[in-house]
């Protein structure tokens, strides 16, 4: 059974720069705390635990006096680090860069839209911790939407400035754009600005030409990763035979009977010593077939 293991999966640039600043932070000695997942993958959050990261969430900030507190890369909306200040902690801010231009863009947004009674309309996943720092940069509502049905929210008789959460997918943010211009009462106020990030964009294309020269796609990354159900689904649009799967431990045999290729791909938050571990034990499965 030949088995490969897609060379462009794995950790973006922003999640590669927020894992080095945490293993830097561990290395210099003491306690560091996350202010939620450091990463969607639950098998790379064990491992930093295992460093000495400590995972909590936004009410035991108020426990931490005098600590180290690090911001994801998914950023944070302004309160925290308010929060922060007051307590007297310190912050590791390891905010994606990209994600720091998009909640700057967010705002000017709000600047625009404020004058002449617009909406600010987020296309994202609610609750995701990049939105909420997005939707959290100013006290003026911002209107997240996740899908076509969800238009049904916005106020097509006001202007409208459309963003994106950096890893929606650029097919959908493009669909939505077009409907909402042709709902507009004026198409001339609306504003369609594309914040998709292009290093985790760019990888739907040429994972669905790496999933349809296979038998079989192992598509590897955590139950929570906004990224991975986009780019699974991309896999899976390719070649049916697409299985997602956390670990290593969740592969069954049954999966591979006749099969002669396997490739092997992830997330953006899917760590490249995971996606080994599924290699070795795919190759267990083989000899053992």
């Amino acid at each position: 059974m030949r088995i490969e293991i897609d060379d462009k999966s794995g950790f973006c640039f922003g999640v590669v720069r927020a894992i080095s600043e945490a293993e830097q932070a561990l290395q210099q000695g003491g306690t560091v705390y996350s202010l939620g997942d450091i990463v969607h993958n639950r098998m790379e959050v064990q491992r930093l635990e295992a460093l000495g990261l400590h995972t909590i969430t936004h009410e035991e900030m108020h426990s931490l006096g005098g600590s180290r507190l690090f911001i994801r890369a998914h950023g944070e909306p302004p309160t925290t680090y308010a929060t922060a200040r007051t307590l007297g902690i310190e912050v590791i801010d390891a905010t994606c860069p990209v994600v720091a231009k998009l909640q700057e863009r967010v705002v000017r947004a709000h600047e625009e839209m404020r004058p002449i009674g617009g909406q600010v309309v987020i296309l994202g996943k609610r609750g995701h911790a990049e939105v909420v720092g997005l939707t959290g940069q100013v006290q003026d509502p911002t209107l997240v939407i996740e899908n076509e049905q969800d238009l049904e929210l916005i106020n097509f008789t006001r202007p409208i400035y459309l963003l994106s959460q950096t890893t929606q997918s650029i097919a959908l943010f493009n669909r939505l754009g077009e409907l909402i211009r042709k709902r507009a009462a004026n198409p001339e106020s609306i504003t369609i600005a594309d914040t998709i990030c292009r290093q985790v964009s760019g990888r739907e294309q040429h994972l669905a030409e790496f999933a349809a020269r296979f038998d079989v796609v192992i598509f590897v990354c955590g139950r929570k990763s906004s990224n991975g159900k986009v780019l699974f689904e991309v896999c899976r649009g390719a070649n049916p035979h697409t299985y997602n799967i956390e670990e290593a431990r969740e592969l069954l045999p049954e999966w591979f009977e006749g099969v002669s290729s396997v490739g092997i791909c992830g997330a953006t938050s899917t760590p490249k010593w995971l996606m080994e571990q599924v290699a070795e034990q795919l190759r267990a499965i083989g000899d053992a077939q």
